[in-house]
């Protein structure tokens, strides 16, 4: 605390420091990216645990996964749909990872801004709004999304579990899909007041039925068809369908990647819309 109000006098000292006004003004174009600093930079809390989860995730998952149940599979099946089993369920995981972290980023940590922490309100009484500050959340957990899913995707690579070529699509439609969830669910827990169950029942309710039912590990359609539903509603289904068709070239007619592509788009509209709407409701009371 000491050395910024030493550098802040300093600046203020030097005549270089911006007036009230040039700094309001700057506030009212970059507010957003300003929240958005603030909100990468609070991440650093848990650092370790972002990294971990983007690092060790595929390496755990790809050797369980891939190559333990992948052996069985290739022995037994010769793959799925002429691939290797690790070459299916490689670009499903870096999907659902992506998926799954958002989901949890914009749960508890954007109560927090609420709740606890508070500082959603600090920004917006200033020369910021409320709908920058709910514009920063949004860019601010999808550039998260976007660095743990390029993460992911070299590990694949150095495992050999994709190739290069058009696979680093990957990375920015598992970015598309995580916020396609994240942002619908960011809305809601701007909408909380106390942390009740509501959270713990979106991850063993929506969250987990995803990752199991989504066609992360298998094919939908080797499912029932009164399970296949979970996939079709599913950011992460169309995520990985997509992700499948960069990564090995799975076949997906033109209309198909449309379908996948619209959803997505459509659904993150709709949950931006929602998060924009909410946290002006409740930051301008």
């Amino acid at each position: 605390m000491t050395d910024l109000t030493t550098d802040t006098n300093a600046l203020a000292y030097s005549g270089r420091a911006l007036s009230a006004a040039e700094q309001a003004a700057k506030v009212r174009c970059w507010g957003w990216w300003y929240q958005a600093e603030w909100r990468l930079y609070s991440m650093k809390a848990y650092w370790t645990s972002v990294l971990g989860w983007a690092v060790l995730t595929p390496v755990l998952y790809v050797l369980a996964m891939g190559v333990g149940l992948g052996g069985l599979v290739d022995a037994t099946s010769g793959g799925i749909g002429g691939v290797p089993y690790l070459t299916f369920v490689a670009p499903g995981l870096l999907v659902s990872a992506v998926v799954m972290s958002v989901g949890n980023e914009m749960m508890f940590p954007v109560m927090s801004g609420f709740k606890w922490q508070e500082l959603y309100f600090v920004r917006a009484a200033t020369a910021g709004s409320a709908g920058q500050v709910a514009l920063a959340e949004l860019v601010a957990v999808a550039i998260r999304a976007a660095a743990e899913a390029t993460l992911f995707w070299l590990v694949l690579v150095v495992l050999g579990a994709t190739s290069g070529g058009w696979s680093w699509l990957m990375i920015p439609i598992a970015t598309l899909a995580g916020m396609a969830l994240g942002s619908p669910i960011a809305a809601f827990s701007a909408t909380r007041k106390d942390e009740g169950f509501e959270f713990a029942f979106l991850q063993r309710f929506v969250l987990t039925p995803m990752f199991l039912f989504a066609g992360t590990f298998y094919p939908l359609e080797s499912m029932p068809i009164y399970l296949q539903w979970v996939g079709w509603i599913s950011p992460m289904w169309h995520g990985t369908q997509l992700a499948r068709a960069v990564s090995y070239g799975l076949p997906l007619p033109g209309l198909e990647v449309a379908l996948h592509l619209l959803f997505l788009v459509a659904l993150l509209g709709l949950g931006s819309w929602l998060v924009m709407k909410n946290f002006t409701a409740r930051l301008n009371r």
